[in-house]
């Protein structure tokens, strides 16, 4: 039986616990004799919780041990020269032995890769019976157990919203581990490069320049490879500072506007349309850059006598403000329609026109919530990347001119970490010490837009 397949099974075997647990609790009520601590459908969803959670969590255990075991047992089959080969060696062994496995021949495979991958195979449907045979038995009997259990006296209500809570942590320590985990890869590589790379020389470098390493290598006489962070650094911050002079100023304006001035029919238009811009790819967004707003960024200038690079921060800066104004329009209009109207209608009391009691009253009480917002579009413009591959280009300039084609720190990640690369080269490692550097600027953002929602949050409470 396929994943999928015994999944289902699982839920199937647990919504009909839930009918049957939910219709002896109808009954208990209905006849009154004894009083139920608990509505019926809380009894249902105890005993379907309590067949499909442990079935489910058996299944993900069984499913993560078969491979290693597998593994472990695939070492027999192995010749001598694998065995005493490094982990490359038996990795690409691994590999040939999966590529039969999953039925891709590259021609006549040698005779105990053939033997390995019947052997695998053999093990894969035994453990397909095992796991199908004990999660669907352990769903069937623990289920009749927790029905089995259920009185009218049991506080079913109280241990399915435990249940609850438990999953709500589990979903919420995943989210924390998972930045954790991010955190903690980027650092340890970050390190090793610091080993190769001089702290100092990257932190406060003027050149990025890392594509003469391959020739040093080769013995060609190259230029010395330069790690200088910062013209990516200027360039992210450069075309993120136009993105955002064009994103919250348009996006502000027309939240105030859908928020206290637009009627309703025209807000239930203007909105979604508004709105649609989130949905369009980054890489339409892209080719628009490229084929439309560049040329006429670059006409324009030659128009005025100004010379305008084919590839500027300004066009990528322009079509990436567009991007994310649905970002600070959106944000932005929840957060002023969620002010209190009595706070306007005080406003007005005091003999405040409409615009005065937006800019003095409605604004400053939604403020924490148009920083957050702009923040949010701030740490989207600062991770994009194929608009400004595309508009702006991979050159590492340290200028701060948008005319000027610069480049950003997510596009050299991009152009370093792309194809097969060789993790133990310092070319390969500078995308994580460029990332672990991104980390600490977003987070100080972060911890700046925090304070400022902090601050006016105690005012306007």
């Amino acid at each position: 039986m396929s994943l999928i397949s015994l999944i289902a099974t699982i839920v199937v075997i647990g919504v009909f616990y839930f009918y049957l647990a939910q219709s002896w609790g109808v009954k208990q009520w209905t006849i009154g004799t004894n009083k139920l601590h608990s509505l019926p459908r809380y009894y249902g969803f105890w005993v379907s919780l309590a067949s499909m959670i442990p079935a489910l969590s058996l299944l993900l255990i069984l499913s993560l041990a078969d491979d290693f075991l597998f593994k472990s047992m695939l070492n027999n089959f192995y010749p001598s020269d694998v065995l005493e080969g490094n982990l490359v060696v038996r990795a690409i062994a691994f590999t040939k032995v999966m590529n039969l496995v999953e039925g891709i021949r590259f021609g006549e495979p040698e005779a105990w890769i053939q033997t390995a991958a019947n052997a695998w195979i053999g093990w894969q449907r035994v453990s397909n019976l095992i796991i199908t045979g004990a999660t669907i038995f352990s769903s069937l009997i623990i289920g009749f157990l927790a029905y089995y259990r259920m009185s009218p006296e049991f506080r079913a209500r109280n241990v399915v919203e435990r249940i609850i809570l438990w999953g709500l942590v589990a979903c919420s320590s995943i989210a924390i581990f998972t930045t954790i985990g991010i955190v903690l890869s980027v650092l340890f590589e970050s390190i090793r490069f610091f080993k190769l790379i001089p702290f100092q020389d990257f932190i406060f470098g003027f050149e990025w320049n890392p594509q003469f390493e391959g020739a040093e290598r080769a013995g060609s006489g190259g230029g010395t490879a330069t790690y200088g962070m910062l013209p990516m650094f200027v360039g992210t911050f450069l075309i993120s500072t136009v993105a955002i002079t064009v994103a919250v100023p348009v996006g502000l304006f027309s939240a105030i506007y859908l928020a206290e001035y637009a009627s309703l029919r025209t807000r239930a238009i203007v909105k979604p349309l508004l709105e649609i811009l989130a949905g369009v790819p980054t890489v339409v967004y892209g080719f628009f850059a490229a084929l439309t707003v560049a040329p006429f960024v670059r006409a324009a200038g030659a128009y005025m006598g100004i010379e305008v690079a084919s590839e500027s921060a300004l066009a990528a800066g322009l079509v990436m403000g567009v991007m994310i104004i649905p970002f600070v329009s959106s944000l932005s209009d929840d957060v002023i329609n969620a002010v209190p109207q009595s706070l306007r209608d005080a406003a007005y009391g005091l003999g405040s026109t409409k615009s005065e009691a937006i800019r003095q009253v409605v604004l400053p009480a939604a403020l924490p919530g148009i920083v957050a917002a702009v923040i949010l579009a701030v740490s989207r413009a600062i991770g994009e990347t194929m608009i400004v591959v595309m508009a702006a280009g991979l050159a590492a300039n340290l200028s701060f001119n948008p005319l000027d084609a610069v480049t950003t720190v997510t596009s050299q990640i991009v152009t370093i970490l792309s194809g097969d690369q060789e993790f133990e080269s310092a070319k390969t490692l500078s995308a994580f010490a460029l990332a672990l550097v991104l980390i600490v600027i977003t987070l100080a953002l972060n911890f700046f837009a925090l304070q400022i929602v902090k601050r006016y949050r105690e005012q306007y409470d």
